[in-house]
């Protein structure tokens, strides 16, 4: 499993609000497009983000689906970008004296990607998530 911390420079609260807004997702998630809808119940277990993912003419439509939710501590979620397949992602936050410390979890769990050794994965997907969470502090800062 990749995984990959930061410590952003607001409340976690501040942080969970742009991470449960399913609106914004496609900002801070490093190969989402765009956001086609998001399910009435976000961001409770099993409601979807209708998302796509690539670059115009080649997008790809698909979902994401919250497995768990914790308010202000734990997001799980179902991420799919068919032909690579589905991955597992978690975040973890922790308050350290008013900041966040966020840890990001991902490991593909369905479909080609889920079939390469997690030993050669890791390296991609942590520079990814890497941006993704660097794109997701910017988003939190600047709205504190």
């Amino acid at each position: 499993m990749s995984e990959n911390e930061r410590l952003i420079q607001a409340p976690v609260p501040d942080v969970f609000d742009v991470l449960t807004d399913g609106w914004t997702y496609a900002a801070w998630v490093v190969g989402a497009s765009r956001v086609r809808a998001v399910e009435p119940g976000w961001p409770q277990p099993g409601h979807r983000i209708h998302h796509s993912v690539g670059v115009w003419p080649a997008l790809i439509n698909d979902t994401t689906t919250v497995e768990q939710y914790e308010p202000n501590r734990f997001l799980q979620l179902r991420v799919r970008a068919w032909p690579t397949g589905e991955g597992q992602v978690e975040f973890v936050a922790t308050d350290r004296g008013g900041q966040c410390h966020l840890v990001m979890r991902e490991k593909a769990v369905k479909g080609p990607a889920a079939m390469v050794p997690q030993a050669a994965l890791d390296p991609i997907l942590s520079l990814r998530n890497t941006e993704t969470l660097r794109r997701l502090a910017l988003l939190v800062q600047r709205q504190t």
